[in-house]
Formats: C-alpha cells, structure tokens, sequence
C-alpha cells in the first residue's frame, strides 16, 4: 500500500510539473507576435480593424494601456508608403503622394506634415520592426479611431479620400513665446513636464481670470509678476530644441490636465503660496502642478 501510495504521489507530480511547462509554453507563445516579433513581457495581444475588417491579425499589443502596432505593416494597409531608414539617427522615414511622415526610435512624438504628435508611450524598435502607438498614426493617416471597451479592440473608419493630416500651420508668434516660456520655466526637465508647463500656460489663456493670449499670460501683472523668467529676463533666451517640440505638441491640443493653472519647484521655490492655496495635481521631475 505504502509503494502503491509513493507511486502515485509520484505520478501526481509529474503531471503538475507537465502542466506547468504548458502553461509557460502557452505565456511564452503570447509573447510572440505572428512575424516573430517578441513582444515586452508586460504585453497583451490586442486587435486592430480597418472599416470593420481586422487586420495584423497576431501583430498588435498593449503595453502600458497604449495599443502599439507595426509601423510598416500599418503604413503600408492605409496607402502605397516608400520607407527609408537612417541607422545612425534610428529615424524611419514615411512618405505617400500626400504625407511625409518622421519616426524615431525610443521618441515620444512622430512628425506628419509638420505636425508634432505625441505618442504618450515610447517607440520601440522590437527584433529589427519599429513599433509605433497607434493613436497619432491614426491621426496622421486622417483615420477616426475608436477603443471598443467591451471587446477590448481599436476600430478605426476611413473619413476622408485624403488619407493624410494637411500640412501642420503653427502661429508663429504662439510657438515663440510658449517654446520660450517653455524652455525658461523647465529647460533640463523630461519632455512631458514641459508639455506640462505649456499646458498650464494655455489653460490661463482659455480661462476668464487671465489674458486671452499667450504673450498676455506669459507677461501678466494683475497680481504681481507670474513667470520669474520674466523678472530674470531669461524669457528672452532662444528656446532648447526640446521645448519648441512641447510648445508645438501643446498647441495640437494635446493636454495632460485642462485644469493645471500653477507649477512650482519647491526645493528653490522662495514662495509657499501655491502649495499652501491650490490643489495639488501631480509631480512629473521638479515640478509640482497645481489646479
């Protein structure tokens, strides 16, 4: 009876060991797209569809909440797209008969005609195959894109016979002073902080306590200097390649908060005011963010 018992403890095991090496087989499969792409470890298979056909069956993921897809694969279903490829920038180049389109590996942003589109999460370049998040791609290939909650998927629907954004035309006076600002107020910080600080520069723009334009808000005195790159003179200062990108990010109207009036860095800030009378937002580097 004893050896009748060990036998089958035995036995047990060695289907619980055989299950668990399916089960990792199974994970191990997930990871792999259908043309060999590994995917992070933290990616789920996800799908995609194109005027109600789906479409890189196998190739789409989320990482992070954000729906990556093939850059070329994608390019290539929505028109006829020459690519070309700078190893030393890590820059894919995109171009139809109507749209130019610039990515680059480890951006947070993609350039359409000009545009500046922010990614929100980062490109990848995946076993040789950029990955691209596939919100501004669709803008930029003039698509409108859904996220079906219930069944987890992106729909996208053709909208125009132009599938291309048209040429980006930026006020100029708007991207000088914001880019300025910008830079003044948070050169050195990550990309989305700076954005941050532009976003807080536009919201007192469209809010009824401040000027109604850019350079109004920048310079404002209504309740004493605003922005102490303006006491310093350092507003005037050209502004780092970095914070002309977030100005021009921010007036495509991409936003992390349309509340955000305040911003501080408390470890050299000389005045409590605002942390002692707004409240708080959220912190991206050195800045804090105030509605």
């Amino acid at each position: 009876m004893k050896f009748q018992t060990k036998r089958r403890d035995r036995l047990r095991r060695s289907l619980v060991m055989l299950m668990a090496c399916v089960l990792l087989c199974g994970c191990l499969t997930v990871a792999a797209s259908a043309s060999g792409v590994t995917f992070p470890s933290n990616a789920t298979p996800t799908r995609v569809y194109l005027d109600g056909e789906e479409v890189l069956d196998g190739e789409c993921v989320i990482i992070d909440s954000i729906t990556y897809v093939p850059l070329r694969n994608f390019c290539n279903l929505l028109d006829s797209c020459k690519f070309t490829w700078n190893g030393k920038t890590g820059t894919a180049t995109v171009k139809t008969d109507d749209l130019t389109l610039t990515v680059q590996n480890n951006s947070m942003y993609i350039i359409a005609n000009g545009h500046y589109l922010y990614t929100v999460g980062e490109v990848m370049n995946l076993n040789g195959h950029m990955y691209v998040p596939i919100r501004p791609l669709a803008r930029a290939f003039e698509e409108d894109l859904t996220w079906n909650a219930s069944a987890r998927c992106v729909e996208l629907k053709t909208v125009g016979e132009t599938r291309a954004i048209v040429p980006a035309s930026y006020n100029s006076n708007d991207v000088y002073w914001l880019s300025r600002i910008i830079s003044a107020e948070s050169k050195g910080e990550p990309l989305r902080g700076q954005i941050a600080v532009g976003n807080v520069v536009l919201n007192r723009v469209r809010s009824r306590s401040y000027p109604n334009t850019i350079y109004g808000v920048i310079f404002d005195r209504k309740h004493g200097t605003q922005f102490s790159p303006v006491s310093f003179g350092t507003i005037y200062n050209p502004p780092s390649e970095s914070a002309v990108i977030a100005a021009k990010i921010c007036l495509e109207g991409y936003t992390l908060s349309d509340e955000i009036l305040f911003f501080m860095n408390p470890r050299i800030s000389t005045n409590n005011w605002i942390s002692k009378n707004r409240p708080y937002a959220f912190t991206i580097g050195n800045h804090d963010f105030y509605t």
